[in-house]
């Protein structure tokens, strides 16, 4: 039987402040390429002459092609160890951004994006992975300052688009920028990841540890709420400070912005302010922060108000993310790969809930009051936060 028990010497937490550094660059690779898409898609419209409605189908199958990217990120990491799927799925999602500065016939364009969906599954799965055992090695907690790093990438890649849009040429060299450094880190970065694998193995099989399954439930329902809260908001933020509250071109992007500089915040301040408060004040806060934010958007239509709610759901986010993935790991030391990367499926569920059901919401009733689904989620997974709370990693059964 092999279980990865990490120590606490000086070498291992040089080691492990190393490979700190390398997964933070992998979480930055992450949120630079993914801004750097989702802000280049006038230019893919433009270049590949589609529509809104070829754009809706093309997100829809990332969001199924990254559930699958997260599905073998799991069986990777179970075979070799999740620096393999991190690596593979950086590499893939490298080769899928530089495809994308060419035009090419739809049908290759779309095939280009399955793939950069399964890239991007395998990413998101495997850095969560890796969180889980660089802290685990260093003994303190680093998850949030790892997701900064996604986050912050993902402002400097907006505000690169912003300067080197205004041709299609430079606007492909951002991209390809992108897909550069996530080669980079793949790359260069393989070495410093944790080599470990925490599934625990018996005659070459895994081993069925008990409450898996619950844990995978408690913490799908965190994640799942917080990217319905962040669809929510990056998706329609825009549209909504735009066409309801009739807000300038200048004043429209300020909502996203402020939603984004919140999550930043949120994530510097988190490592220290989760082991102070402890994990079930921490979510609680969260959540409430967050249902705050979309409920004043729902109350006060007016664009102060908007913006000002947002930034509230951001500080939410921020943490809850980090937090919650921290606690499945650390409620299943020896399958916590396999957890997490199931977990991870719930992120795609929310955020692709948070961005159509606000969609189909929207003409009917209009975007303020769509902004209440995502706030009676948060309010019921509050009831929730006592489940979050009791996770506790049970010794492993073998069979």
């Amino acid at each position: 039987m092999t279980l990865y028990s990490p120590g606490r010497g000086d070498d291992d937490r040089r080691m492990g402040v190393r490979s700190a550094v390398w997964i933070g660059a992998g979480y930055a690779a992450q949120g630079l390429g993914y801004a750097s898409v989702v802000t280049a898609l006038p230019l893919f419209k433009s270049r590949q002459d589609i529509g809104d409605g070829y754009v809706s189908v093309i997100l829809l199958l990332v969001c199924f092609g990254a559930a699958g990217g997260s599905i073998l990120a799991d069986q990777v990491a179970a075979r070799w160890g999740s620096r393999y799927a991190l690596s593979g799925g950086l590499l893939t999602i490298a080769s899928a951004l530089a495809l994308t500065t060419f035009h090419t016939p739809k049908p290759v364009f779309t095939l280009i994006f399955v793939g950069y969906s399964i890239g991007l599954g395998a990413v998101d799965a495997s850095l969560s992975m890796q969180g889980v055992l660089v802290q685990a090695r260093l003994g303190r907690s680093v998850m949030s300052r790892l997701f900064a790093a996604y986050t912050a990438a993902a402002i400097l890649a907006a505000l690169l688009m912003s300067a080197f849009a205004a041709t299609s040429a430079g606007a492909a060299v951002a991209v390809g920028a992108a897909a550069v450094v996530a080669a980079t880190v793949a790359l260069a970065g393989f070495g410093a990841f944790e080599p470990a694998r925490t599934v625990v193995l018996h005659q070459g099989k895994r081993t069925r540890t008990p409450g898996s399954r619950r844990v995978v439930l408690v913490c799908g329902a965190f994640i799942g709420t917080a990217f319905l809260a962040d669809s929510a908001v990056s998706t329609w933020s825009s549209v909504y400070l735009h066409d309801s509250l009739s807000a300038s071109a200048a004043v429209t992007p300020l909502g996203y912005a402020a939603y984004q500089a919140t999550v930043l915040i949120s994530r510097l301040a988190g490592d220290h302010l989760v082991p102070r408060l402890g994990r079930a004040v921490s979510a609680a806060g969260c959540l409430l922060a967050c249902a705050l934010g979309c409920a004043l958007v729902v109350a006060v239509p007016s664009v102060g108000a908007a913006v000002t709610g947002f930034a509230l759901a951001g500080l939410g986010v921020g943490i809850l993310v980090p937090l919650t993935f921290t606690a499945a790991g650390e409620a299943t030391p020896g399958r916590s790969d396999e957890v997490i990367a199931r977990v991870n499926l719930f992120n795609y569920a929310g955020a692709l809930l948070g961005a159509v059901l606000l969609g189909a919401l929207s003409e009917p009733v209009g975007l303020r009051l769509a902004f209440l689904v995502p706030t009676v989620g948060l309010v019921l997974t509050l009831f929730a936060v006592r489940a979050l709370a009791g996770l506790r990693a049970p010794e492993p059964v073998t069979r």
